[in-house]
């Protein structure tokens, strides 16, 4: 599975929708718990995930 590739496209309390980008064709946007998401992480910020993992994308 993976590498994917993610935006962040809202924070609520505890959870944060992630929206794929690496797709032709938006998906269901995933909740995500910000706790699993790398500090410094915000609204518009773009992930990357591999191996269970999310880094911050320059």
């Amino acid at each position: 599975m993976g590498p994917y590739e993610y935006i962040v496209e809202t924070i609520a309390g505890d959870y944060a929708t992630l929206q794929r980008t690496d797709l032709p064709a938006p998906g269901e946007p995933m909740p995500i718990a910000v706790a699993l998401l790398p500090e410094g992480t915000d609204i518009g910020t773009r992930l990357h995930w591999e191996n269970f993992a999310y880094t911050i994308v320059d």
